[in-house]
């Protein structure tokens, strides 16, 4: 009897096996060969669970998207103060770890080729990628509201603290000696300052 797989695991066992080539070799130079070479397998194989390369890459990225929303969780796990929670959510802007700035420069290049690109599926993933964070962020904050730490009009900075991350980001990416965690740190004890019940100022 033929054995049955599941594709969708096997999709992510063949990019989990390669995730780092993005980094490696870059997303423009990737090539379905590379792929396949890494997962050891054959190229033909890599069209039984992928469309293209970008089918590929989206697979990664949503690997380490995974991986980067498991490490905020377990960062924030008994972290009492939503301040603090949301100054955890920008890691990936102010983290300036070896293995972070490797993901923080593959992001830095997918984000040049959705720009420069009018590819409507890897807008549409782009657009996704952000709904998922947003959606993060906003139970983060409503958790604040539910808990009493935060007045109830605080879910409507979920977006403009998006927004103020994409600008961390672009300032990050193009400007030097700008130091993102100082101004971070600034943008969220103000904003918090103003939404939150407690009177008592409190740093993170």
């Amino acid at each position: 009897m033929p054995r049955i797989v599941d594709k969708e695991q096997k999709r992510k066992d063949i990019a989990l096996s390669c995730s780092d080539l993005i980094y490696d070799v870059g997303i423009k130079k990737l090539t379905v060969a590379q792929v396949a070479k890494t997962a050891g397998i054959g190229k033909g194989t890599i069209y039984q669970y992928f469309e293209n390369k970008e089918d590929i890459i989206f697979e990664i990225i949503n690997i380490h998207i995974e991986e980067y929303h498991n490490n905020f969780l377990k960062s924030i796990k008994g972290v009492k103060s939503t301040r603090e929670k949301v100054f955890y959510f920008f890691n990936f802007v102010i983290d300036e770890s070896e293995e972070n700035q490797k993901h923080f420069n593959g992001y830095k290049e997918y984000l040049s080729i959705v720009l420069s690109n009018s590819d409507e599926k890897m807008v549409a993933f782009n657009n996704t990628c952000n709904v998922f964070f947003q959606n993060q962020l906003k139970k983060v904050i409503q958790d604040g509201i539910n808990e009493g730490d935060l007045m109830p009009n605080a879910i409507d900075f979920c977006v403009p603290l998006l927004i103020f991350e994409k600008g961390l980001l672009l300032r990050k990416m193009t400007e030097f000696e700008f130091h993102p965690k100082d101004v971070c740190l600034d943008f969220i004890n103000n904003l918090f300052d103003l939404i939150e019940i407690k009177k008592e100022k409190k740093n993170v």
